[in-house]
Order: C-alpha cells, then structure tokens, then sequence
C-alpha cells in the first residue's frame, strides 16, 4: 500500500493572490483544515493511525481523507495538463 504521509512526498502548495500558501485543489479553509487534522492524526507515524488499529476512521480521519483525495485529485488534473503544456525538446 502507498503511504499517505512520505518525508519523500512533499505537499503540492500554490500560492493565492495575497501570497498564502493553499493546497493544490483546495481552499484556504480547506488547506487550513487539512493541515490541522493531519497534525493531530500525524503522531509521526507514515500511515493513518486507523490503519494501525484495523479499524475505521473517526470522523476526523474521515475528514482528512475527504480532503486528501480532493487534493490527490487536483493533483493528478494539475501534473497531467502541466506535461500537455510542456514543449518538447
């Protein structure tokens, strides 16, 4: 299985009109929201703590998978019309 959280995976940012750093495919609320609940599930581990407990998700990791997958999501639209925007060599 693909880790969710990687020292190798750095979070996809852009920065908005006034200079705050929102993730790719979210709002700021969102961005805010995301990286709160990822602190409090985070406690270092590489996987999501419900994982570890074989069981479901709280409400909050609920959450925070909601707005990972937006986020993933965004991503892979955003990383595919950048390689259609690209020039060839």
């Amino acid at each position: 299985m693909t880790s969710f959280r990687s020292n190798n995976a750095p979070r996809r940012y852009f920065v908005d009109a006034v200079g705050r750093r929102v993730l790719i495919g979210l709002t700021l609320e969102e961005t805010f929201e995301f990286e709160r609940l990822d602190r409090e599930t985070d406690c270092g581990r590489t996987e999501p703590i419900w994982i570890e407990r074989g069981s479901q998700p709280a409400p909050g990791e609920k959450r925070w998978l909601e707005l990972y997958a937006k986020h993933e999501g965004a991503w892979k639209v955003w990383m595919a019309q950048s390689r259609v925007d690209q020039p060839y060599l």
